[in-house]
């Protein structure tokens, strides 16, 4: 059914229901026009939709619009259960229900009972639900209208066509087009296109027509001006083509500078450079382009890439190490690499093994061209601020606070700096240094005090052991020396390293072992029992290894008679004998 006749839901009739049973259209009011109620209650009721026809058309209507519910209900038990849904239907005001019109007799078919609960339809009034069999109309079926009553136009066949086969359906009509034909030529009619200007157009000259145009705005063909139209077409074109030109220009031109960035060989000097020769300073950490940046700056090379890429090339670039280094200007960067990796360029301050604090401070007062004992006075005042380790010895017999501290090793000392940062410098690498060997715990595990004393341990080794493949013989000699209860020193080391160290010289022959008792310091291992105040040199790494890991052994003495031969005895006898031979090989070596 159509949306306009839907009805909330239809369910059978049952047997038991009072009403069931055929009702037959036979023309008769009370068995077919009403239900058996009405007819009861009202047998003489006149028929209100017979003597108006308003009222009858709109019931007609209201049976047309409902085209796919005509099978099984009675219009008349409609009409007397319901109050039309509208309000179309009129009520006789004492209360008869009208009958229905009289419709031609139609085969009858079996009724369908359909209790309709009066919420449903929203009329505004509460009456009893009433089954309701519309009759059986074939479709397309118009009721006659009397009085010339108007047809509904939803009822009517035009209003729902029946679905024609596939042969018989007709195009619609086309609709009317265009009053134009899009294939004829137009003609431009546009300023643009036509060459005529807007008279209202800023900076429009009044003698800009063409002779014989007429200017938008004149009347009967007159003419604002005079004279030849410029033309701007061929400026026009020439400022295009330079503003081409110029972004082509460009554009190729940005685009070699990127391809010679990316692609292209980096700028770069030719040949060994000019002199003077500068020094450069690369510190520690330095990779490859900041060591380019670092030379690039002082004028040696032309460019950071060049550099870089010289580097790479070269099989032990990689291998530039921190330090100083004397180059000459204007160097390609080959050879700067090859320069740089040539130990005579290297421009540092190298302070060897066993090297005693007094030397390294001539050394830097040589390097910074300063005058004797600058440094020295620096040392000597600035101690506790150049990063010292708190458990160096704060002892005020000590001689220098900073011996042992100088850790021998490759320093960039560059002119113009401050002594100050020399020795910060070489404190902080002892520092570290010492902080990997873990002192500590060696020096606890030896039977010694405190870290400061394996450093004097390993002082006194670089400087009396020869030969580093004496250090771990000569260490256990320190070791066993250093027993209080020893029968051979009873507890002194008598070493001639400590009387140079208290004279500051470096001598083999010091004198009689009486006369040596007789100098008071606390650096006289002749004269005190057990180790000096501090260490008398900066000992390097393979020292330091030994005084960890002494060789174990009896000896007490030795004595170096050449490089590959060092002679170890365990009594002052056996020394003796050591000793007269070592001066033997003395007397052939002159």
């Amino acid at each position: 059914m159509t949306e306009y006749g839907r009805s909330p839901g239809s369910e059978p009739w049952r047997p038991d229901d009072p009403l069931y049973g055929d009702q037959e259209w036979d023309g008769g009011r009370a068995a077919h026009g009403q239900g058996p109620y009405e007819a009861q209650q009202h047998p003489h009721a006149q028929d209100p939709y017979a003597q108006d026809p308003y009222a009858q058309q709109q019931y007609q209507t209201q049976y047309q619009q409902q085209p796919y519910d005509q099978q099984g209900h009675d219009p008349q038990q409609y009409a007397a259960g319901h109050q039309d849904p509208y309000g179309s239907a009129p009520q006789d005001p004492y209360g008869h229900q009208a009958p229905p019109p009289q419709y031609p007799q139609q085969t009858q078919y079996p009724q369908q009972q359909t209790q309709y609960d009066s919420q449903g339809w929203d009329t505004g009034h509460q009456q009893q639900a009433a089954p309701y069999t519309p009759p059986y109309e074939p479709y397309g079926y118009q009721p006659e209208q009397p009085y010339g009553a108007p047809q509904d136009g939803y009822g009517t066949p035009e209003a729902y066509p029946p679905p024609q086969p596939p042969g018989r359906r007709t195009a619609p009509e086309p609709q009317a087009g265009p009053d134009w034909d899009p294939d004829a030529p137009h003609e431009e009619t546009h300023p643009f296109f036509t060459g005529a200007d807007d008279p209202g157009r800023p900076g429009r000259d009044e003698d800009d027509d063409e002779p014989g145009d007429e200017p938008r705005g004149t009347r009967g063909g007159e003419r604002r001006g005079k004279g030849k139209k410029k033309s701007r077409n061929g400026c026009a074109c020439l400022v295009v083509a330079l503003v081409l030109v110029g972004g082509v220009g460009g554009a190729g031109y940005y685009g070699y500078q990127f391809w010679q960035d990316q692609f292209g060989a980096p700028v770069d000097y030719t040949g060994m450079g000019t002199g003077p020769q500068v020094e450069v300073e690369v510190p520690k950490g330095a990779l490859g382009y900041d060591i380019a940046n670092l030379l690039k700056k002082q004028g040696v090379v032309k460019s950071v890439d060049a550099f870089v890429s010289a580097q790479n090339a070269n099989p032990r670039g990689k291998s530039i190490q921190a330090g100083v280094y004397l180059l000459n200007k204007q160097m390609s960067a080959a050879n700067a690499v090859k320069m740089m990796l040539d130990p005579k360029s290297q421009n540092a301050l190298v302070i060897p093994e066993g090297t005693r604090n007094n030397k390294v401070y001539e050394m830097i007062d040589q390097r910074l061209g300063l005058k004797e004992g600058t440094t020295k006075q620096v040392a000597k005042t600035h101690a506790e601020s150049l990063g010292l380790p708190d458990w160096a010895s704060d002892n005020p017999n000590i001689k220098d606070p900073l011996e042992g501290f100088l850790y021998p090793a490759a320093y960039p000392v560059a002119k113009g700096s401050k002594p100050e940062a020399a020795l910060k410098r070489m404190v902080a690498r002892a520092d570290e240094e010492y902080g990997k060997l873990g002192l500590a715990a060696s020096a606890k595990k030896l039977g010694l005090s405190s870290p400061m004393q394996l450093i004097t341990v390993a002082s006194l080794v670089q400087v009396e052991g020869k030969y580093k493949h004496d250090f771990d013989k000569v260490a256990r000699v320190v070791y066993n020396r250093l027993e209080p209860d020893n029968s051979e020193t009873v507890g002194r080391l008598e070493f001639d390293s400590t009387i140079n160290y208290i004279k500051g010289e470096s001598t083999l022959d010091v004198g009689g072992v009486d006369d040596l008792r007789k100098i008071d310091d606390p650096y006289n291992t002749y004269n005190i029992k057990g180790l000096p105040l501090g260490p008398i040199s900066n000992p390097g790494a393979d020292a330091l290894h030994s005084a960890m890991n002494p060789t174990p052994g009896p000896w007490y003495y030795f004595v170096s008679i050449n490089e590959d031969k060092t002679l170890f005895a365990v009594t002052n006898e056996e020394h003796n004998r050591n000793r007269a031979e070592y001066e033997e090989e003395r007397k052939n070596g002159q």
